[in-house]
């Protein structure tokens, strides 16, 4: 995990538009969240890797939490947030982001970190079971699977154009 100045100048300013996306710019319940607060972290996740987009994501959630606070801290969801960004880092760093590897990202994301774990950490919060959140997580991931293939499909051409730009960019 190289880090420069620009690296982190970055990634900052990725965690600050993941921020106001996902407080300012989602539809947020206390069991669903529909926005585009990953996009940011996938691109970070593209640009940097797993490592920096974990970080980014991790570190997004704890500041959104801590300056515009929507309920309690809970530290699963910065767990979420974490993986979040670790999964798009593995799936799209390094890759052509074809179709395949947006696909991959997405599915695991959808099915392993919002379907199950988010799923997991809402049942501590919330006293409710499992089984009796997932009819309302299952709607919210039908809704932004195909949100997040358009949205990462859109972003990949000028993510590849940005790196290919920057000669001297940290790949």
């Amino acid at each position: 995990m190289k880090a420069n100045l620009r690296t982190m100048v970055t990634v900052a300013l990725l965690i600050a538009v993941e921020v106001v996306l996902s407080r300012f710019c989602s539809i947020a319940t206390p069991i669903v969240k529909i926005g585009f607060g990953f996009a940011p972290i996938a691109v970070c996740g593209m640009l940097f890797g797993p490592l920096w987009a974990a970080l980014a994501g991790g570190l997004a959630d704890i500041v959104g939490a801590t300056l515009f606070p929507i309920g309690a801290y809970f530290p699963g969801f910065t767990i979420s947030a974490a993986l979040t960004g670790a999964v798009f880092g593995l799936a799209l760093h390094r890759s052509s982001c074809r179709w395949m590897h947006l696909a991959i990202a997405v599915a695991a994301n959808i099915l392993l970190i919002t379907m199950l774990l988010t799923t997991f950490w809402l049942t501590i919060i919330t006293d409710l079971s499992f089984l009796a959140l997932l009819p309302a997580r299952a709607l919210q991931a039908a809704i932004m699977a195909p949100i997040q293939m358009a949205v990462l499909s859109v972003l990949k051409k000028p993510v590849s154009l940005f790196i290919a730009s920057m000669p001297a960019f940290h790949r």
